[in-house]
Order: C-alpha cells, then structure tokens, then sequence
C-alpha cells in the first residue's frame, strides 16, 4: 500500500485509503468487519475512520457501535500502533430520537472533552490520532470550541485536528484563531467528495459536497489534506442497480459516467478504481475514505492505489 503524509510536515504517514467504518456493528456484522479489517491491515491499510455517531439511525442503534467494534478488533489483534485511528465528534443527536441535526450535541468544551474520553474508552486507547469536528457549530462561541481542541492535543489525547462538513471561510476562521492563540488547529478537511458533479441546486444538509471554494482553499495551504467521504455514492458509479443521487441527477452526469467508463475499459479497471485514482491524482489530492460490507468490495478499491492515470486519461475525466 503507497503511503502518504497527512497533516503537513509535522502530520502523520497514513496509507493512500482511508477505511470508514461507519456501519460496522450494525448493518455490517462483527464478523464481516473483523474480516474486512483483517484483509485492509494485511494490505497494508494502516487509516481507520469512525465516529461516536456511527450508527445511531439503525434501528437500535446508539452511536456507539463503530468506535465498540474497532476497540474489540483492536484489542484481539494488538495492533493499535499499527494504525492511524480518527473520530468525530459533534454531531450526535440528544437525546438520540430528537430532530437531527437540530439536536445535535454540538462543540463545547464539556462536549469535546467528554466526548473524547468516551471514544478513548470505546476504542481501548490512550490517544485518538485525528479527531474530527463533524458538523458545525455556531451555537458556541468559535474560542470556545478551538481552545477546548487545542487543550486536547496539548494533553496527549489527541494528535492531529480536523474538521468535516464545514464551510472553507469558517475552516479559515477556526485555523487564523488557533494561530492567534498559539493552539493546535485543523490539518485536516474530510468532505463529501465524488468524480460526479452536484447539480447547480444540490442541497446536501448539512454534509455538503466539496466546494470549489474549498478545493481551492485546500490547494493554497501545504498543511492542510483533504479526505473525501461518499467516493463511490454507493455503488452508482459502476452498477445499474443503484441510482445516481438525486443531487447528482441532471443533464451533464450521463456524460461523465460515460468518460469515466471508457476509461476504466482502456485500464482494463472497473469505474470505482478510476474514481479513486482520479481523486488520488487530482490538484489538490483527495484522499479517499472508502466505506465496504465485504472482503471483495475492499479488494476492488485496494487495486485502485496502483491504478496509474496519464495525462490524456485525466484530461478526459476532467473536461467531460
């Protein structure tokens, strides 16, 4: 697995995927996970996603089924210091059956820091390698919420910041904050990211889709990676059986897909290792954060990492 540097200069080397776990323990069963995460180690897969959030809207759920499991797997293989562990936090609904995002928890001080703790003693470690802000919150003071992330890190508890489904003016504002109070800031973006475009009408909620504005931003600041979630919109980039979102459902996506499928013919690849590879290649890079329920799924986006992309296959993929 190729490796790469997240966080800027001072950051963390990760492998070139990130695999999200977001439904491990609910709609993917520990089994399958355990096998899931067995393979992508092996693999050389070392980034490992998660939140406390994950998955409070199954049936039965509370939020706390991801971070539970991957304390288990990590306590029966012994590997914790073999990989990069990353959280969030700030979006849980309380109580967990009140309106979302409305009620969502939020980024206080108590929050963060009692968060943090719960998900350090659900995952069985004494550190938390990237810890997210998973939604914004302008219900509390920016300070507030900055300096209750800056003391983490400066306790050992947390190592790298970062934040997710934010605006690039209020990433800017939360990071030129830090810098003025000489704390940690963000180093690190996870947005939602795909090959196709969002229609120019697209409403994400609250987990928006990687803006111009962003990438832009993203691509002036060395320090800063991008990671992007929903990469494969769930099996819409390569099956017949699975719509395209509604966000995504408009006059220029049957063209792209077209390209993206010519290309993925000529490389002898499927259209989801394409899209991997192009977000890998792009300006700024992206990395992916892949979301599976099986060995083979997993297998498939590993090939994508060696997938090389010349210029006149990008060219194609970007202009169409």
């Amino acid at each position: 697995m190729k490796q790469r540097r997240i966080g800027g200069e001072s950051g963390l080397d990760t492998s070139a995927l990130c695999l999200g776990s977001m439904h491990f323990g609910t709609r993917t069963d520990e089994a399958t996970a355990f096998a899931v995460l067995d393979r992508f180690l092996e693999a050389g897969g070392t980034f490992i996603d998660t939140a406390n959030t994950y998955a409070f809207w199954v049936e039965g759920g509370t939020g706390e089924e991801s971070e539970a499991l991957l304390g288990r797997w990590l306590s029966s293989r012994g590997v914790r210091d073999q990989v990069v562990l990353a959280t969030k936090v700030g979006a849980l609904p309380v109580p967990l059956d009140a309106p979302w995002p409305q009620a969502a928890e939020g980024l206080s001080r108590e929050v963060l820091t009692r968060q943090a703790e719960a998900s350090l003693k659900r995952l069985g470690t004494d550190r938390i390698d990237v810890y997210y802000s998973h939604i914004e919150d302008r219900r509390t003071p920016l300070e507030e919420t900055v300096t209750a992330f800056g003391d983490l890190v400066a306790r050992g508890t947390v190592r790298l910041l970062g934040c997710s489904n934010h605006a690039a003016w209020r990433i800017e504002q939360a990071r030129a904050l830090a810098r003025q109070l000489g704390v940690a800031g963000y180093t690190c973006v996870q947005q939602r990211a795909t090959y196709l475009r969002p229609g120019p009408a697209a409403d994400f909620g609250v987990n928006p889709h990687v803006s111009d504005e962003l990438l832009d931003y993203v691509r002036s600041e060395p320090e800063l990676t991008l990671l992007g979630y929903s990469t494969l919109l769930g099996g819409a980039l390569s099956r017949s059986d699975r719509p395209v979102p509604e966000q995504y459902n408009h006059p220029g996506t049957p063209a792209r897909l077209s390209v993206l499928g010519r290309v993925a013919r000529e490389l002898g690849a499927t259209p989801n290792q394409v899209a991997l590879a192009w977000q890998m290649h792009s300006s700024p890079s992206v990395l992916p954060v892949i979301g599976v329920s099986s060995v083979a799924q997993l297998d498939e986006c590993l090939a994508a990492v060696d997938l090389e992309l010349d210029s006149h296959h990008l060219e194609q993929l970007n202009s169409a």
